[in-house]
C-alpha cells in the first residue's frame, strides 16, 4: 500500500480517544496502528477496544495510552507470505507488517485476502422482532414531504426505509413491523409492488403517537428483546454485535449513540473575576454521544408505555431511569452514523454512500 494509504491506519501514541475514533472512521476498516515519531509500532487499537472503554468508564477524552493493545500479533516483511496462515491460526482481520527494526511497513487486511470468497448468510439476528417507525410526517423536508412520505425519499434510486430494511436483512431479520400514519397508503403500495424476501406488518396510527407511542399499538407478545429504528437513520454497524451487548448487558434499553463534534468556529475566552482574560481556545472542539434514533427493547418494558398517547423514546428511557431499571448505550463512530432528517445531512447521507454523482 502506499504511504499516504497507510498513513489512514497510523496514530500517534499520544492521542486522544476522539482522536482515534475519528481515525478509525478515516480508515474504515475498524482499527488503526498506535506508532511513534519514528513509526516504530507500539499498538493496536480497534474501535471494539474504544467501545468497550466508553461502556466502562464514559470518558471520552482520555488518552490512547489506557486502552490500547500493546502486543498485537505482527508479521515481518521477509515473512509476510505468512500473513493469511498466521491470520487464520490467530483470528485477526488486520495484520501490521514490520521491518525488523520495527517500523511499520505495510497493513493486510483479511477481506483483501478473502475478496471473492462466499460467505455464509449472516443469521445473527434470525427471528428478532424490528419495528421501523414510519409514521412522521418529516416537516423537515418539506416540501419533499408534500408529495411523498419520509419513508420514501429515495437515498439515490432507493427509499430510505428499503435501504434500513436491506441493512436488516443482511443479519437475518425477515420479519419487521412499520408503524405508519402520513401517507401510510403509498407506503403500503410501495413495498407491495417490489420483489422481497421479508415480510412487513403494517401497524396503523389514527393520529401521531410519537415514537414510542404506536408500539403499544402492536398486538403480538414477544418473547426476545426488540429493535426498534426512527425511518430516517442508517447506522453502519454489526447489528448482531449491538443485539448481543443488549442482552449481555443486563439493559432494559439499549440506545445506539454516536460520537458529535461540534467545532465553535471562533476562539473561545476564559475569563476570571473583573473581567481578566486567563486564556483563550482557538475554535475548540466539543465532543458528545447523540442519540441515533436505534434502539434495543426488553420486551417487558414496552407495558410502560401509555395506550393511546403522544408519547416519545427519550419518555419511556426518562422513565425507565427513574424507577432505577438499567439504560445503557452502544456507542459508534460519528461517520457510522447516518441521518437524513434535514437536507444538509441527506446530502451527507449520499456522499458517504458513494451515491453523489
Amino acid at each position: 500500500m502506499k504511504k499516504d494509504e497507510l498513513n489512514n491506519y497510523l496514530i500517534n501514541e499520544e492521542a486522544t480517544i476522539v482522536d482515534a475514533m475519528q481515525a478509525i472512521d478515516r480508515g474504515a476498516k475498524g482499527i488503526v496502528f498506535v506508532v511513534d515519531e519514528n513509526l516504530i509500532l507500539k499498538g493496536a487499537l480497534t474501535d471494539g477496544d474504544i467501545r468497550r472503554w466508553l461502556i466502562k468508564t464514559g470518558d471520552i477524552n482520555g488518552n490512547i495510552k489506557k486502552l490500547f493493545n500493546k502486543s498485537p500479533h505482527t508479521i515481518y516483511r521477509d515473512e509476510a507470505c505468512k500473513a493469511h496462515e498466521l491470520m487464520t491460526k490467530h483470528s485477526v482481520t488486520a495484520l501490521p507488517v514490520i521491518t525488523r527494526k520495527g517500523k511499520i511497513y505495510d497493513v493486510i487486511f483479511r477481506e483483501d485476502i478473502d475478496a471473492g470468497v462466499v460467505k455464509e448468510d449472516n443469521v445473527s439476528l434470525k427471528g428478532v422482532p424490528t419495528i421501523i417507525m414510519a409514521g412522521g410526517k418529516g416537516t423537515r423536508l418539506y416540501p419533499y414531504t408534500k408529495i411523498l412520505p419520509k419513508p420514501l425519499i429515495p437515498i439515490g434510486d432507493v427509499p430510505i426505509m428499503e435501504r434500513i430494511i436491506d441493512r436488516f436483512t443482511a443479519f437475518g431479520v425477515r420479519k419487521f413491523y412499520a408503524t405508519v400514519n402520513y401517507k401510510k397508503g403509498m407506503i403500503r403500495s410501495y413495498f407491495n409492488d417490489i420483489s422481497t424476501t421479508y415480510k412487513i406488518k403494517y401497524v396503523e396510527e389514527t393520529e401521531p403517537l410519537g415514537t414510542a407511542g404506536s408500539i403499544r399499538l402492536i398486538k403480538d407478545e414477544f418473547s426476545k428483546p426488540v429493535i426498534v429504528t426512527n425511518c430516517d437513520i442508517l447506522i453502519n454497524a454489526d447489528y448482531g454485535e449491538i443485539y448481543k451487548y443488549h442482552q449481555e448487558s443486563g439493559n432494559a434499553m439499549t440506545i445506539v449513540s454516536a460520537l458529535k463534534n461540534i467545532v465553535v468556529p471562533y476562539g473561545v475566552i476564559n475569563s476570571g473575576e473583573n473581567g481578566e482574560v486567563l486564556s483563550m481556545d482557538e475554535k475548540p472542539r466539543l465532543s458528545y454521544f447523540v442519540n441515533t434514533g436505534m434502539y434495543v427493547l426488553n420486551p417487558d418494558i414496552i407495558k410502560f408505555i401509555p395506550e393511546n398517547k403522544f408519547y416519545h423514546m427519550t419518555h419511556l428511557s426518562e422513565y425507565l431511569l427513574s424507577k432505577r431499571m438499567k439504560v445503557g448505550m452502544y456507542p459508534i463512530s460519528e461517520d457510522s452514523f447516518l441521518d437524513m432528517g434535514e437536507f444538509e445531512e441527506m446530502s451527507r447521507m449520499e456522499e458517504k454512500l458513494n451515491l453523489k454523482v
